[in-house]
């Protein structure tokens, strides 16, 4: 379905019960809701599910130049508003946990619960050549060159190995994105500087990460963890940044299991 808000035609799915309590799933850089599949099933039954494509991904509008979190905030209450969801429990993985912190930190009230998962909350300053060079690949070259080296990020070796056909449905997704989209969230996520007020979320907040995550490592999540009060950690065994699609059962179970105890 498509809703206009914040100037933009965003892409949405609603599954699950209407009544029940509202989860909002947003998705990594380079994806698209459908990252959300091995979830999906389990969310729904006992909750309502608002799945939505980010700016510049999936079926939503691609706008031209930088993009900023405060933008991709926006997009996301925007939507919110615009179906009446007032208060949600948002999950968001990398991009889209840095999404919700920005929402959580400038909505008092806005969210229920948090999770953060596979995600940082500062951009260190070594990773700023590394954003780079990631920019101007997609400008010159498109995607292409960037899938593979990606996949070995995102997946374990062994994941890589066993599971071919898994890691080729999200290869698609990520070379499905268009270019200047892709390159207007790297500028938003460039700039991420969270860290120090992270002290100020005052919702219950789940941390997942995976244990091999190279991108969003397991002592980045161990600094939110120490700075969000009302927060819990989660590490798990054997999966990359994707943790939810090479781990979807320890992941849906960690995060029913907050889920269900709030």
């Amino acid at each position: 379905m498509k809703f206009l808000g914040n100037g933009i035609s965003i892409e949405y799915e609603l599954f699950g019960p209407e009544g029940a309590p509202v989860i909002v799933l947003s998705h990594s850089l380079g994806s698209s809701s459908v990252m959300w599949a091995p979830q999906l099933s389990k969310l729904a039954a006992k909750h309502r599910v608002l799945c939505y494509d980010t700016r510049g991904h999936g079926g939503t509008a691609v706008t031209e130049g930088a993009y900023n979190l405060d933008q991709l905030g926006d997009d996301a209450i925007a939507l919110l508003s615009g179906l009446g969801l007032n208060q949600v429990h948002w999950v968001g993985l990398s991009m889209g946990g840095m999404i919700g912190q920005n929402i959580a930190l400038r909505q008092d009230g806005r969210f229920k619960s948090l999770s953060l998962c596979d995600t940082s909350a500062q951009m260190p300053p070594e990773a700023m050549a590394t954003w780079n060079e990631r920019i101007a690949v997609s400008q010159g070259s498109g995607m292409f060159p960037l899938a593979d080296p990606t996949m070995d990020r995102w997946f374990t070796g062994a994941y890589l190995a066993t599971k071919p056909s898994s890691v080729e449905a999200i290869k698609a997704q990520f070379l499905a994105t268009a270019p200047s989209g892709f390159v207007g969230c790297c500028q938003a996520l460039k700039t991420l500087d969270y860290l120090d007020q992270l002290h100020t979320i005052d919702i219950p907040t789940l941390i997942i990460v995976g244990a091999d995550d190279p991108s969003t490592t397991v002592a980045q999540s161990e600094a939110m963890h120490e700075r969000i009060p009302n927060s819990q950690l989660v590490v798990i065994p054997d999966a990359s940044h994707l943790s939810n699609v090479e781990q979807p059962t320890a992941f849906s179970t960690a995060l029913l299991s907050f889920l269900n105890g709030l």
